[in-house]
């Protein structure tokens, strides 16, 4: 039989949980069971390796201390490892004991949050673990607490050997129904090389540049297409405008595919072309980009246009006939 114990407290010396641990360690090495024993403290930059390391594993212990509010930082690490990269097939023959002593308040959530969280994963559950200790010399002391300890590990021997079954949980059935996480269907291999990547800081870090690299690739693609469609049409109005004495007079083509309406303004045979709003013009053109190319190209005009149905036009019609007299794109036919 192999069991693992995953230890999520700091590792300082008056954690009672290091106690704990102890004492089920070497009772359970006496019923010549193989523990192999991580100390998350230690291998913070590779904890989501770790859900590898249970592949192999008839039972587990996941033990932590509440010092003021939860299982901690490096456990919860843990389970989301789990979760992300775990072999699910493997963890669902896993039994698991929770260990939560307290310094402070929170001991009992923390063994239930153990639990839930090791049945949500669709492992087995077990009997643990769970008490507050003020006074670590009184604890240490205390021979009750001593074989209370040991029969709980005793316990946990006999669990796991005898593969004691339990009544089915609502988590699993309930995380079926309303877990709206996309899980990625990866082999076990695959789950294994990917928790390796993801704790390679150097591999991480060089995955991000790329990231960025070609986010800034795109960003540049799109501001040059954004300055190239601000600037379509306007030099064509431009070049063929053919001012008229002291006419007055605003534009607005709405065209389709386009995000903003083009304005052309004439105030006193000066030519104002842009892209953007105005409100109050004297003439409001609807039409597509493909009927603004033919009529620039002079294969149409906007007279053309409207008539034919090709362009909408809505304002003084009058100042809609100037434009062909206005801007001569199909004198170029001529």
């Amino acid at each position: 039989m192999k069991i693992k114990i995953y230890y999520g407290g700091r590792g300082i010396l008056d954690d009672p949980t290091l106690f704990v641990i102890n004492k089920m360690q070497d009772v359970l090495k006496e019923l010549n069971v193989t523990i192999e024993r991580f100390n998350l403290y230690e291998m913070k930059n590779n904890i989501v390796t770790l859900p590898a390391t249970l592949n192999d594993a008839d039972g587990i212990i996941l033990a932590t201390t509440v010092e003021w509010y939860g299982i901690g930082g490096y456990m919860q690490q843990f389970l989301d490892a789990c979760w992300l990269y775990g072999n699910k097939e493997a963890i669902a023959k896993i039994y698991m004991c929770p260990v939560v002593m307290s310094t402070t308040y929170g001991e009992r959530d923390g063994k239930l949050n153990l639990s839930v969280a090791w049945e949500i994963l669709g492992g087995l559950p077990c009997s643990g673990i769970c008490g507050y200790v003020n006074d670590m010399v009184t604890f240490e002391t205390n021979h009750d607490y001593i074989d209370l300890i040991e029969r709980k590990a005793e316990n946990i021997y006999r669990t796991i050997s005898q593969k004691t079954s339990a009544l089915p949980a609502s988590n699993q059935v309930v995380k079926k129904m309303v877990s709206s996480t996309n899980a990625i269907n990866l082999t076990p291999q695959e789950t294994e090389q990917l928790s390796k990547y993801a704790s390679d800081d150097t591999y991480v870090q060089k995955q991000k540049q790329d990231i960025q690299e070609l986010a800034s690739l795109f960003k540049d693609m799109l501001e040059h297409k954004d300055m190239d469609e601000s600037t379509s049409f306007i030099n064509d109005f431009q070049e063929k405008f053919h001012p008229q004495g002291n006419f007055t007079a605003s534009y607005k083509f709405i065209i389709k595919e386009k995000k903003k309406p083009l304005i052309v303004e004439i105030i006193n045979s000066e030519l104002v072309c842009h892209y953007g709003n105005k409100e109050n013009v004297d003439v409001v053109c609807r039409l597509t980009n493909n009927v603004m190319n033919t009529i620039i190209e002079g294969r149409m005009t906007f007279q053309r246009a409207f008539m034919s149905g090709d362009m909408q036009v809505k304002g003084d019609f009058r100042l809609l006939r100037m434009l062909d007299q206005l801007f001569s794109f199909s004198l170029d036919e001529a």
